[in-house]
Formats: structure tokens, C-alpha cells, sequence
């Protein structure tokens, strides 16, 4: 089989048709100054896959459930993104400065948080290092720390938790030592037993509601900027239902859902008290 040429674009019918596929399944908008962004990932796919065009591969995506473990390496590659621990220190600083002790003033011995959209865990990682820095007597506290992502393979990463240098580049050096260990003196990192025992991590996709008791704190970050009006308004309506009357939500500045938070107080440009 002739493979397709690497500068091969998607036609401007097959753009609209993978990009309402998109849309329907994920909620993503793909806009069409992304036309060869998409192509290349989806040659990636095809390469993979062994299909010889987009035409075929998108009849054959069509056919799939979307259980299927193609639906999830298309999605992985049209969604990814770069994550790294501790990434935004703003956000790092009011929960560990602000966030966690005030819970401790208040006697608070528990708490529940969702990483929405974790990708590979660095976010739900970050999340457990903080905790466990800020708590005093960890051992009476119930903390649970859930993240979720639409990609299994990104759940499956998280589950194994294997951050290279990159990705630690921005944890403080007193953490890193304390949390986590190098393996046989490679260059990456994994998470100690005490932040493992706080998280757990499953596949969701934001626009189904999800399954789960109420939620203190939500960090949704770096995801809604790929959704338009509808789509976000069905996200944060179903964010909305999980989270405790008076818990926080932290978003990205730029999501641009200011306009969907009637039920929030806005503290910062990036943290939200649910009323």
C-alpha cells in the first residue's frame, strides 16, 4: 500500500465532516485554520491504523462504537495537549497558602477534589502534593483526589504515574525530594505511596454528568478553550451538580466562561466560589 504523502491535507468537505464528527462525540471545536494541524494527527492515526486515506478512515471511525479503542487513539491525538506538574503558580500558592489552611481553621478533617480533564495526572499530582505538604496529621484527614479524562490512554498514564524531567521541571525541589522517587537513576519520576493512596483516576467525558458524590474543590483547566457557547454551557452545568455549596472551582483565565458562572462568585480570574 502507497502511503499517503506527509504534506496530504484533508479536503475542505472531509475538514467539516471530521470536525462536526468531533464536535458530536466530544464537544471540541476544531476550526478550519486547523486543517493541517488535524491532518497531520490524523495521518498519525492512519499510519497506525493502516487505512490508506481520510476518506477511509473516517467512513471507518464512523462505523465504530465509540467504545472502540480507535475512537480513543483518534481522540488522544486531536486533543492532546502539553501538561506538566505545578503548572500556573497562582494556583499552587492559594492552595497551599490560602485553601488548606483555612479548611484546618475551620476543622475540617476531609476533602474531596476533581481534576476534571487530568490527562496523564500531573494536574491530580500536584493537587496530592499540596495536600500532603499543608496537612497537619494526614492521618486523620479523608482525602480523595478523582481525575478524569475523555482519552483511556491518558487514564491508563495517569494510573501509572511516570513523569519525566520536563514534566517536573516546575516542581519545588523541597517536594519533589519528599514526594517523589527516581527510578534506577533515569530521568523520571514517580510519586510515593502516601500521594498514590489519594488518587484515583477514570475515563469521562465532560459532557455526560458525572457519577460522584459532591466535590470540594474543581480544577477545570486548559480544556474549555476548545469547546464553543453550547458545548461549555452543557460542561458547567454538569460541573455545577457535582460540587458542595461553597467549594471552589479553579479554571483556566482564558476559558472564557464568565458568562456561564451565575451560580459562582468570582475571587480571582481563575477561582470561583460556588454560592
Amino acid at each position: 500500500m502507497t502511503s499517503l504523502a506527509a504534506t496530504a491535507q484533508v479536503t475542505d468537505d472531509q475538514m467539516r465532516r471530521y470536525a462536526k464528527m468531533i464536535y458530536d462525540v466530544a464537544g471540541i471545536e476544531i476550526s478550519p485554520s486547523k486543517k493541517q494541524l488535524l491532518s497531520n494527527r490524523i495521518r498519525r492515526r492512519l499510519k497506525e491504523s493502516g487505512i490508506a486515506d481520510f476518506e477511509q478512515y473516517y467512513n471507518f471511525l464512523k462505523k465504530l462504537p465509540i467504545s472502540h479503542a480507535e475512537w480513543d487513539g483518534f481522540l488522544q491525538e486531536v486533543t492532546t495537549h502539553e501538561t506538566y506538574l505545578f503548572r500556573d503558580d497562582s494556583n499552587w500558592k492559594w492552595l497551599r497558602g490560602t485553601y488548606l489552611p483555612e479548611l484546618q481553621k475551620a476543622g475540617k478533617n476531609s476533602l474531596r477534589v476533581w481534576s476534571a480533564a487530568c490527562s496523564t495526572g500531573d494536574e491530580a499530582y500536584s493537587i496530592a502534593t499540596c495536600v500532603s505538604d499543608a496537612i497537619r496529621n494526614p492521618s486523620a484527614w479523608r482525602v480523595q483526589i478523582l481525575g478524569t479524562d475523555i482519552g483511556v490512554g491518558a487514564v491508563k498514564d495517569a494510573q501509572e504515574a511516570k513523569f519525566n524531567e520536563r514534566a517536573m521541571r516546575l516542581v519545588p525541589d523541597d517536594l519533589k525530594r519528599r514526594y517523589f522517587s527516581q527510578l534506577g537513576g533515569a530521568a523520571i519520576w514517580e510519586p510515593n505511596a502516601k500521594l498514590r493512596a489519594m488518587t484515583k483516576f477514570r475515563q469521562h467525558n465532560l459532557l455526560d454528568r458525572l457519577s460522584e458524590s459532591p466535590f470540594d474543590l474543581v480544577f477545570l483547566k486548559n480544556v474549555l478553550i476548545y469547546f464553543n457557547a453550547d458545548s461549555k454551557k452543557r460542561v458547567m452545568q454538569n460541573v455545577e451538580q457535582v460540587m458542595k455549596p461553597g467549594s471552589y472551582l479553579v479554571a483556566g483565565a482564558a476559558e472564557g466562561i464568565s458568562d456561564l458562572m451565575g451560580g459562582f462568585e468570582r475571587i480571582h480570574p481563575w477561582l470561583y466560589l460556588r454560592k
